[in-house]
């Protein structure tokens, strides 16, 4: 065998070999830091700081095993999920529409531009009431919410992604007369992957915030619905463990983003 394969080889098993260590010591100390966190919080709860303020891990854990045998836990969260999954669909979608048409619609784009920058401007907790009105307290309305959280970090990711395109790879699009759906196809769409990914992680952090906003301002179901219950009612644990729930529903779905992007770059 060459020198120069059996050296590859060498090194790949290396670099393998490292990339296992890095993954354990990466997975270990989240796991420490996560565990620590909570001991300390346990420790401090009831010595430090009164429990009636911030309860403590272990209540908060008998809270959610109790709420998950009663059941009460599961239509509260698939509400929220609903919500969110309904509400991150339609932002994204919209958002890289509204992208594509302002980033290649030339000066008429330019007139629209700095009203979506107003609109992006506005509070959307402000708007929560005003979409209850026009919508009601159901599914309608959170939706809404949601998808106006979602559709501005969507577009200026695809906004800034397309401009970030190499000019000359349009120009010889253009010279050989490609279409626009092929010129999306083989120079658009791969230029905007890891700007949608990158949207698409900070979608699914501001797509649970306007899901549980909603909630908060008026609905009879969901997390947010409980940890506002919870709240009029002084039940700082059940606060907390509606807390726990939406922490571990984000850090879910930004693991299997963050698989996805691993999936989809794995050329990098």
């Amino acid at each position: 065998m060459p020198p120069g394969r059996r050296q590859g080889r060498g090194q790949g098993r290396g670099r393998g070999r490292y990339g296992r260590r890095h993954r354990v010591l990466l997975y270990a100390g989240r796991v420490a830091v996560g565990g620590l966190t909570l001991l300390l919080w346990q420790f401090a709860s009831g010595r430090w700081v009164d429990p009636f303020f911030v309860s403590s891990p272990s209540d908060v854990a008998a809270r959610l095993a109790a709420l998950v045998r009663s059941g009460e836990l599961w239509p509260h969260l698939l509400t929220t999920l609903a919500e969110f999954g309904a509400g991150l669909g339609i932002g994204t979608a919209g958002g890289i529409a509204l992208g594509l048409a302002i980033a290649f619609s030339g000066l008429v784009g330019q007139w629209f531009h700095p009203y979506v920058m107003a609109l992006y401007s506005l509070p959307r907790v402000a708007l929560a009431p005003l979409f209850i009105v026009w919508f009601g307290i159901g599914l309608t309305s959170k939706v809404t919410m949601v998808a106006t959280m979602v559709i501005f970090a969507v577009f200026y990711n695809v906004y800034e992604g397309i401009r970030s395109i190499d000019p000359d790879l349009l120009d010889m699009a253009r010279a050989h007369r490609a279409s626009f759906l092929r010129t999306l196809r083989w120079i658009v769409f791969p230029a905007l992957t890891p700007w949608l990914l990158t949207a698409l992680r900070l979608g699914v952090g501001l797509a649970l915030i306007g899901a549980v906003i909603a909630e908060l301002v008026g609905s009879s179901a969901g997390l947010g619905y409980y940890i506002k219950n919870s709240s009029n009612l002084l039940d700082i644990t059940g606060v907390f463990a509606g807390l726990a729930v939406i922490t571990a529903v984000a850090m879910t779905f930004d693991t299997l983003v963050g698989a996805l992007s691993r999936y989809l770059l794995r050329y990098r």
